[in-house]
């Protein structure tokens, strides 16, 4: 892949360049989270800085292919020009007479932002025909192509993949970056290696486990999938969440790791409620402790326990090299946040590399009142670092090391 500055003098030259600008928004439409937002301003102003013409392409929920107010890049360029320090013009639409007028206009320096790529039918289509003739319309708004929208690239979209078919390109800081970082947790990563898995569900992290088992060397489970590894080992999880179609999956990852000399941790006690609303975020009845061999028949698992948090910190403060992906328990919920609290508080004593895998992770550290510098790396895409984790090919990555 080529970097921004193998594109040369960028002097007046219009820059089209795809950001990830998916941020969590609550119901007035602040932004929540505008993480995502400062992970671009590296790039942002090393183009600015070059006397470029900044022409931004993103997307924001998932608006379907229709123009829908409620998913609006207004909040995401209001917040970008505070942090760039300057105007940031947003375009009413994506390539329409709005958009083109915006673009016409820019000085040297000066950035517009597309409105939401994705109110653009064509976008997420599986028709490459209808992909190509709307990436042609962004291709007619650049000189160049810059690639920086990490979160995005394992999807081939007319953004993300047809677009960079069209014009010379290049990948901005932090897809560099954050491909650098997952090549050091696969190909040769420093030793002791653990990775740390929570969420929901088994079934989203089967191609990981599979994956990161030949390469690490202890894999510690957490968040609601726990439950169907324990009762893969036999024991009740009482109302817990449970996988029944990967029980067996779960048997043999047991026996492989153990045949393979790794270790898989699993939790030794939980914290258990009668229940809870997640929309509301509420929990039903007293939050209790309890043994994973003692989990009532009418109770459900909703975070790890105490003994768990010192058990799952020992082993990733052992650790020279740490990826964790998931929340250990409903973080969300205060009574429920203490498993993730630990393994955030964790991370940022590791003495090595210390990567959080973007989604839910990037959010429970924030929301915990830890700051990005505490750790080694915090990726902006949770599933294009789970895809990349699992050895599949990213499009628009690929696309980028082939078209130069």
């Amino acid at each position: 892949m080529k970097s921004v500055a193998d594109l040369g003098d960028l002097t007046g030259k219009r820059v089209l360049i795809r950001c990830d600008f998916n941020v969590p928004l609550d119901a007035e439409k602040n932004i929540t989270d505008d993480g995502r937002i400062r992970a671009a301003l590296p790039t942002l102003t090393q183009l600015r800085e070059a006397g470029a013409r900044i022409v931004i392409m993103a997307h924001l929920g998932r608006p379907k292919g229709e123009a829908n107010p409620k998913y609006s890049l207004a909040p995401v360029a209001a917040r970008l020009g505070e942090l760039l320090g300057t105007d940031v013009h947003l375009a009413a639409d994506v390539v329409g007479e709005s958009a083109q007028a915006t673009v016409a206009a820019l000085s040297d320096g000066e950035v517009a932002l597309l409105e939401n790529v994705r109110y653009e039918p064509a976008e997420e289509s599986k028709d490459e025909a209808a992909r190509a003739e709307l990436a042609a319309k962004y291709a007619a708004f650049g000189d160049v192509f810059v690639s920086d929208g990490f979160g995005v690239v394992h999807r081939k979209q007319a953004s993300v993949y047809d677009v960079a078919k069209l014009l010379p390109n290049a990948a901005g800081s932090l897809v560099a970056k954050e491909v650098s970082i997952l090549k050091a947790l696969t190909e040769n990563p420093e030793r002791p290696y653990a990775v740390v898995l929570g969420g929901a569900k088994v079934a989203d992290k089967l191609s990981v486990i599979d994956n990161l088992l030949k390469v690490a060397d202890t894999l510690v489970i957490g968040g609601g999938m726990l439950f169907t590894f324990l009762a893969a080992q036999g024991k009740g999880i009482g109302k817990s969440l449970v996988d029944e179609g990967n029980l067996e999956t779960c048997r043999n990852y047991l026996a492989e790791a153990e045949a393979a000399g790794k270790r898989i941790l699993l939790p030794v006690d939980v914290r258990v409620a009668d229940g809870m609303d997640f929309g509301a975020r509420e929990v039903f009845g007293p939050v209790d402790v309890v043994s994973v061999d003692a989990i009532p028949a009418d109770k459900m698992g909703l975070d790890i326990g105490p003994e768990s948090e010192v058990l799952f910190a020992d082993a990733i403060k052992a650790a020279k090299t740490v990826f964790w992906n998931g929340p250990m328990g409903v973080f969300e919920i205060k009574e429920l946040a203490e498993g993730t609290a630990a393994v955030a508080k964790a991370l940022t004593e590791v003495d090595g590399l210390s990567v959080v895998g973007g989604g839910d992770s990037a959010a429970a550290v924030r929301t915990l009142g830890h700051s990005d510098d505490e750790f080694g790396h915090i990726s902006t895409g949770g599933g294009a670092s789970l895809e990349f984790l699992e050895g599949k090919e990213l499009p628009g990555i690929s696309v980028l090391e082939e078209n130069n």
